[in-house]
């Protein structure tokens, strides 16, 4: 980060502090900077000060205002992917697609070695170690820890009333056109920069081949014992 104002060099530091001096007189929550306790003091009292000039919907903060704008009026996607030609209305959105082409899964779960790209697949993988089930079938009320779960208990289990998307490329099957727009974006697509694997020399440019890859060395005895002939997997 740079920039020729010190006041926002002083603002953007604050991001890397965890000191949050700003506490909610309404909660226990507390925040970094006083705007940020402005913006969520909002959410208690219902005031929403940024007002949309081309309809009547209002927001708290000034950022959610233009997302609004540009998912509602101007369809604007200022943030583009010097890689392939995907372009994304949210900052956020762009780095977490970014790493679909560099491999990087910077959220690890602290209690296996599952890792994700974004935050909230991490926070959804949790629920798997805690058993927590908010996901329920629509048709036969059985729940499950992951939407995906649900999906795929939706196709085989009451697979006459759910549509199916087959993938061209390998045997998913999904119950919506968009999450098969999702899955070919995610697994499928050209990536100009190969990943490679860690554990030998093969890249990638595509991630589903990549993943099928990573697989077989998950049953590789990597690790031989100096005394004897024992190897072991790490």
């Amino acid at each position: 980060f740079t920039s020729v104002k010190l006041s926002s060099l002083r603002r953007h530091l604050k991001t890397h502090s965890d000191e949050k001096r700003h506490a909610c007189h309404l909660c226990p929550k507390a925040f970094r900077t006083a705007t940020l306790l402005h913006n969520h003091v909002n959410t208690h009292t219902g005031n929403k000060p940024h007002k949309c000039s081309e309809c009547d919907t209002a927001f708290v903060t000034r950022g959610e205002l233009s997302r609004h704008r540009r998912y509602k009026h101007t369809l604007e996607k200022p943030f583009k992917c010097t890689v392939c030609e995907y372009s994304s209305v949210e900052a956020s959105k762009m780095r977490r697609h970014v790493r679909s082409h560099t491999g990087e899964r910077p959220y690890p779960c602290h209690l296996c070695s599952y890792a994700s790209k974004d935050a909230y697949k991490l926070k959804r993988h949790m629920l798997t170690h805690t058993g927590e089930k908010r996901y329920e079938c629509y048709i036969c009320q059985a729940r499950f820890t992951q939407s995906g779960t649900m999906k795929i208990h939706m196709l085989q289990k009451h697979g006459e009333n759910v549509p199916k998307h087959q993938c061209p490329h390998c045997s998913t099957l999904l119950s919506r056109k968009s999450d098969l727009g999702v899955h070919l974006r995610n697994l499928h697509s050209y990536m100009e920069e190969a990943v490679k694997c860690r554990d030998c020399e093969a890249a990638f440019h595509e991630r589903y081949a990549f993943l099928q890859h990573r697989k077989a060395h998950r049953n590789e005895k990597r690790f031989r014992c100096a005394q004897c002939s024992c190897t072991c997997n790490p």
